[in-house]
């Protein structure tokens, strides 16, 4: 697997190392060994998937506070997603920054998205699912989340929002978070 740091310090674009021969391909998905060579500390507990089955739904920006932090390891298994990681951690210096990029079941990437950092994603094909190992069991007492839209982070969503769930609708602008 290839590292890339992105703009958001702690996040990580994974690129696989596929094996192709007759049959198809074959890679890694998670290597504790290579994860600590890049001083990423995270182990699995936990692993969900979603479908989206229109292209432009998006779902997020979610994240979990203290004490149920929670790192994400994020790939497309089915179609294709742009997948997006906020810096939440005020006392960052990316503070409110993003990172945005397509994953596809094809491309095989990953993103990795560190603990006090919000995660969304938008699906760019029909039928679209994700697949990702959290470092934290889901608590429903911690979760939060920030709007899709907000303001004072910016993202760039690639195609018009076409469905989103009355809860991600809801979360707080930051201003008011």
């Amino acid at each position: 697997m290839e590292f890339h740091p992105c703009g958001v310090p702690g996040a990580w674009l994974i690129e696989p190392a596929p094996l192709h021969d007759s049959r198809g391909r074959f890679m890694r998905a998670w290597c504790q060994r290579e994860f600590a060579d890049h001083k990423i500390d995270f182990t699995p507990v936990q692993a969900n998937m979603g479908l989206s089955i229109r292209r432009g739904t998006i779902r997020g920006m979610h994240y979990q506070i203290a004490p149920a932090l929670e790192a994400k390891l994020v790939r497309c298994v089915r179609g294709a997603i742009f997948d997006v990681v906020v810096d939440l951690r005020p006392k960052s210096p990316t503070y409110r920054a993003w990172y945005g990029t397509y994953l596809s079941a094809e491309n095989g990437r990953m993103l990795f998205v560190p603990e006090g950092c919000a995660h969304g994603c938008q699906a760019t094909e029909d039928m679209s699912e994700l697949y990702y190992l959290t470092s934290a069991f889901y608590s429903a007492d911690h979760v939060r989340g920030v709007r899709y839209d907000d303001p004072a982070i910016g993202i760039t969503w690639p195609v018009d929002v076409s469905d989103i769930s009355d809860q991600d609708r809801s979360w707080p602008f930051l201003v008011s978070a």
